[in-house]
């Protein structure tokens, strides 16, 4: 099977659904995949059961799919020319990293491998996109890393924002403007249960957040 564009969705899509399982978990369900890239399960159960033919995926019927060795790499290389793309856009076209998204996923399916290395030449051999996101090596590999969310992590202690888990404008123009963006060190104050709500305190400045924005701001302690 060629690499299509939508192939390569579909790898990522599950790609990206593996990197969220549970640690008792196996297989991505068919319904999550085709939630994820807005088809039928019927069209998302065709499309699985051609990449485990091709040796890229595994298909159990009733329980799921994961990718094979070769899938995983094929969708880790597709993640490394989106994230490099949105790099690009946002460090050399001036983009805003809230717009860059829609625009990587037309370009990551047509730009050469020789210009994404260019590209990873000329940004200094970057490892994180403008969000966070890591950005897979030469051969789709991705370094494994615990990263804590401010739902999950130590009180009273000082944190780095490392990753921003959600690619809506929306949401990351709220990030932006409240001084959130990855790289800004930040400290949770509280957690209130009842409301929903995470008191954070950035420098002097005290902000309070819901608990469901709270989970998508993944984090580090700083060491530094």
């Amino acid at each position: 099977m060629l690499p299509s564009s939508t192939v390569e969705n579909y790898l990522k899509a599950i790609y990206q659904g593996q990197s969220a399982l549970a640690s008792e978990q196996r297989l991505v369900p068919m319904g999550q995949v085709a939630a994820s890239l807005g088809v039928t399960p019927g069209t998302a159960t065709t499309m699985v059961k051609a990449l485990a033919e091709s040796g890229l995926a595994e298909y159990e019927p009733y329980s799921g799919v994961r990718l094979s060795a070769a899938g995983e790499r094929l969708a880790g290389l597709v993640l490394r020319r989106h994230r490099l793309v949105e790099l690009f856009l946002v460090q050399v076209m001036g983009m805003s990293w809230a717009d860059v998204h829609d625009d990587a996923e037309q370009l990551e399916h047509v730009v050469s491998d020789r210009l994404i290395d260019r590209i990873d030449e000329m940004l200094g051999r970057p490892t994180h996109d403008p969000h966070g996101d890591p950005i897979p090596n030469t051969a789709g590999e991705i370094a494994a890393r615990h990263l804590d969310s401010l739902l999950t992590c130590p009180l009273a202690t000082r944190l780095r924002v490392t990753r921003i888990a959600d690619q809506d404008p929306a949401f990351l123009r709220f990030i932006e403007s409240n001084g959130l963006k990855p790289g800004e060190a930040v400290e949770v104050e509280s957690r209130d249960d009842a409301a929903d709500s995470v008191m954070l305190r950035r420098k002097d400045r005290h902000i309070t957040i819901g608990a469901r924005a709270a989970s998508k701001l993944l984090v580090e302690v700083d060491r530094s």
